[in-house]
Formats: C-alpha cells, sequence, structure tokens
C-alpha cells in the first residue's frame, strides 16, 4: 500500500481536464477519487438526479471504473477512509452555496484536528465572489458595473489545466455502486428526458466545439429565436462541472473577437454575477434582493399552478416551454423569460414557486442562476426589469418564432392550424378553427387568463407597492 494518498471528492467538478483539485492531487502521488451523495442537504431535483447518474457512470469509465461513490454524511465518510487508509491530503473544488460553505468549513476544521492536510481550489467561477468588489469593498449590485471590473480590473481568468498526465487512481474496495445510489427516478419519465443528451465530460468538449465553429457566428440575433440551434446548450454541462467555464472562456477568446463573442462571454459572465450575488447575499434564495416587494400581493392558485406546469395554459408560446421542458429537461432562455413572466406578473403567482418547478425538471438547475433569474423576472432581483415591463406572449411568438416551428414542435394539437393563428387560437374564425381539429376548451385549453387584463392588474398590484414604499415614514 502506498505511504501517502491523496483523496480527490469530486463535488460539481465531474471532469478529469481543467480540474484543478485533481491535477495537484495527482502530484502528490496515488489518489482516491471519490463522490458523496450528501444526504444531509437540500435535495437535487429529480432531473439532476437523473443527469448526475448518466455523468458519475461517464466519470467512472474515464477513471477506469476506480470511482468510489458514498451516500452519507461527508465528514464520517472521509474519517473512515483516513482511519482505513494512510490519507495525508484530502483536495476538493469549493462549491458557493450557503449550505456548502458552511458545511466544507467545518469539515477542514475537523480535518485539520486529525493531521490531514486539506487543499480547496476553484474551478467552477472565472472569478472569485471576494474577488471584485467596489472601492469601498461592497459588492455590485449591477451586473454591467460588475462585468466590466472583472474584465478589466480583475485577475485575469486562469489558464485551464490539461488532464493529469500521471494519475495513479488508487483502487479501493468498492462496497458501493453507482446504481446503489438510486438517482434514477421509479418511473419511466427519464428515458425520454436524457433521450436528448449526452451527459459527459467528452460529450461537453464536442458540444463546446460545434458552436464555436458552426453556431457562434449568429449568436448575438440567433440566441433569440427557440426553433434555431444557435445556442450552446452547455448549461447542464457548467452545473455539474463536466465543462469549466475556464476552458469555455479561453477557447472563445481564442477566436478573432466579435459582437457574437462578446456577447457569448457576457452571458458566461451572467452566470458568475449569479454565484457572485449568491455568495454575498445567501438569504436570496427564500428572500427578495429588494425588500419592498416582501409585500407584494402574491395570489395562491394551485389550479393555475398545475396548468402552467403542465403546459396548458392556453398561450401557445408558453404551452411549448412548458412542455419542452418537461421532455427534454431544458427551455430555450427566451421562452424561459416568457413563461416566468407569465407566471409572476399575469398570473401573480409567487416566483418560488416558478423557481421550484424549474429545480425539480430543470438538468441545468443551479441554485445561483434559477434563483437570480426568477428574481429579475419577477422585478425584485439585481438588474431587475422595471416593473411595467411585462412579456406579451402574443407578440414575443411572432417576433421570435414568426413561422411557428417552435410551437408546431411541441404542441401537436395546434399542427394544422395556420401559423397566422397560431400565436393566438382564441382569435382564428370559426371555420379556420373547425379545419384544423381545434375545439378551444377541449382538444386545446382557453387562454387561463384574459392577458390585457391581467397585465392591467399586474401593473395596478406594483403601482401600489411603489406608492407605499415611497411614502414618507
Amino acid at each position: 500500500m502506498d505511504k501517502n494518498l491523496t483523496i480527490h471528492w469530486f463535488r460539481q467538478d465531474l471532469r478529469i481536464a481543467d480540474n484543478p483539485s485533481l491535477y495537484f492531487a495527482a502530484r502528490q502521488g496515488s489518489v482516491i477519487t471519490l463522490y458523496i451523495v450528501d444526504k444531509q442537504q437540500p435535495a437535487m431535483g429529480r432531473a439532476s438526479e437523473v443527469w448526475l447518474h448518466y455523468s458519475l457512470k461517464k466519470l467512472n469509465r474515464a477513471l477506469k471504473h476506480k470511482l468510489m461513490v458514498c451516500q452519507g454524511e461527508p465528514l464520517q465518510i472521509l474519517t473512515d477512509l483516513i482511519k482505513q487508509y494512510p490519507v495525508t491530503h484530502i483536495h476538493w473544488n469549493r462549491c458557493y452555496q450557503p449550505w456548502q460553505i458552511k458545511r466544507d468549513q467545518k469539515i477542514k476544521l475537523q480535518l485539520a484536528k486529525q493531521g490531514v492536510q486539506v487543499k480547496s481550489f476553484n474551478a467552477s467561477l472565472l472569478w472569485e465572489p471576494w474577488g471584485v468588489l467596489k472601492k469601498d469593498q461592497r459588492p455590485y449590485r449591477v451586473f454591467t458595473a460588475f462585468y466590466k471590473h472583472a474584465f478589466s480590473k480583475a485577475e485575469i481568468p486562469r489558464k485551464s489545466l490539461a488532464c493529469p498526465p500521471d494519475l495513479e487512481n488508487y483502487q479501493l474496495p468498492l462496497t458501493t455502486k453507482i446504481d446503489d445510489l438510486n438517482l434514477l427516478p421509479k418511473s419511466n419519465w427519464y428515458r425520454q428526458l436524457i433521450s436528448h443528451w449526452q451527459p459527459g465530460e467528452r460529450a461537453a468538449q464536442s458540444l463546446l466545439d460545434d458552436f464555436l465553429n458552426s453556431k457562434l457566428y449568429n449568436y448575438k440575433t440567433g440566441r433569440d429565436f427557440p426553433a434555431f440551434d444557435f445556442v450552446s446548450r452547455l448549461s447542464p454541462y457548467l452545473h455539474f462541472g463536466e465543462i469549466s467555464p475556464h476552458q469555455i472562456w479561453w477557447e472563445t477568446t481564442s477566436l478573432n473577437s466579435s459582437d457574437n463573442s462578446q456577447h457569448f462571454l457576457s452571458e458566461l459572465a451572467w452566470r458568475e454575477f449569479s454565484y457572485y450575488l449568491l455568495y454575498h447575499y445567501p438569504d436570496i434564495i427564500n428572500q427578495n434582493l429588494q425588500p419592498k416587494f416582501d409585500h407584494f400581493p402574491w395570489r395562491q392558485n394551485r389550479s393555475q399552478l398545475l396548468r402552467w406546469q403542465q403546459g396548458q395554459t392556453g398561450i401557445p408560446i408558453i404551452d411549448a416551454g412548458m412542455r419542452e421542458l418537461w421532455q427534454t429537461g431544458y427551455m430555450h432562455n427566451r421562452v424561459r423569460m416568457i413563461s416566468a413572466s407569465f407566471l409572476v406578473k399575469n398570473l401573480r403567482i409567487h416566483w418560488q414557486q416558478g423557481a421550484a418547478w424549474f429545480w425539480d425538471c430543470l438538468f441545468d438547475a443551479d441554485l445561483a442562476n434559477n434563483t437570480l433569474s426568477w428574481q429579475w423576472v419577477a422585478g425584485c432581483g439585481a438588474d431587475a426589469a422595471p416593473y411595467f415591463r411585462i412579456f406579451n406572449p402574443v407578440l414575443q411568438g411572432q417576433k421570435f418564432d414568426p413561422e411557428g416551428d417552435y410551437i408546431y414542435r411541441y404542441v401537436g394539437e395546434l399542427s394544422k392550424l395556420p401559423v397566422k393563428y397560431i400565436f393566438a387560437p382564441w382569435e382564428a374564425p370559426a371555420e379556420v378553427l373547425q379545419n384544423a381539429g381545434v375545439v378551444l376548451g377541449e382538444s386545446y385549453p382557453k387562454p387561463m387568463v384574459d392577458l390585457k387584463q391581467s397585465r392591467q392588474e399586474a401593473l395596478s398590484a406594483y403601482k401600489n407597492l411603489t406608492f407605499e414604499e415611497d411614502k414618507p415614514q
């Protein structure tokens, strides 16, 4: 047995290339590669568990089937391994959710008492949250200011690391298999879901290469059209760490600079900003970043929430998006904004209920991005859209899905309806509906709310909120 062993604890870094913790662990000597399902932490969504199952399978194969998987309390698992094997170092890459920070601090302290050297690394952010601050050392709350500072004054994102050239993965008796983690649901829902994807590091790199070579040239404009394939679709891979933002950053900047590449990098930076705000304002998971929204008159309407979740709102572009989510574990970003706006503004259902559904259904269910994006749409977060900006889903569909291709793809009930009426079937003449085999209220729902009226009601609620907030005390 080796005299010195280093444990690399995989978390949200399920890759071998550009993995600082694994890279420097390999330089220490033999490495125990470990993944722990921490049951004491908030649960993943169901879709995320499905992705994790397949991602771990790919990672284990890349590690020549030497990945140790466990389920339980990390400190206890690590302590047991230290007692059984000559472990001198433990490495991991940092995570930034509030409970992860608290847990890791506790583990570091306890392991140090046992004489084990613990080292943590940055593998998932271009800039550490504490490294981009105003002159008064306070965090930014506006994205543009954050991005300008990070891009011009902060340290340049580090170059990505190669795969460890001398990785000696120590073979342990693997008492728990990936299948034993029971990450897959009992229903077959996940089979269709995962059929649209190939989890894993190799697939992530292939997607990036394809995007940079054939899609980036039209990204700034094309990214808004859900029927077209001009987005990277890298968000699930970033979420699970199958590719790093450093890899994406440097491979993108190695190309000739253009409006498209700069816009793509700014989207990558928005992800950074979400992590940044979560780090500095950990309560935003459950609280509005702007406190005046604490008194907003949200509605409790379980039946309306359910219709939105099921893609049965009667608004085709929204139903298409919600069905894409359920069928593929993903939703085009433009449609995410439209669907979220409808929930929080037209229905006035709390953004947390929308965030919870996305958390459960999205493969890229990233706590920071999910939370901050929902708060942005609701108007209560950073860089929030003005309260009077309420997406009109009919106009959004006409503008960004002009031929109705995206709607036709997911709303089969309307497949024979002429494109002229696909965005608002309730405006179609009776004869047109009959010829298309559409019976509103039967084969396809009637709109669950009047868009114009619900918009006015939302505006009134927002105005009253602002008026009350601005009253002299």
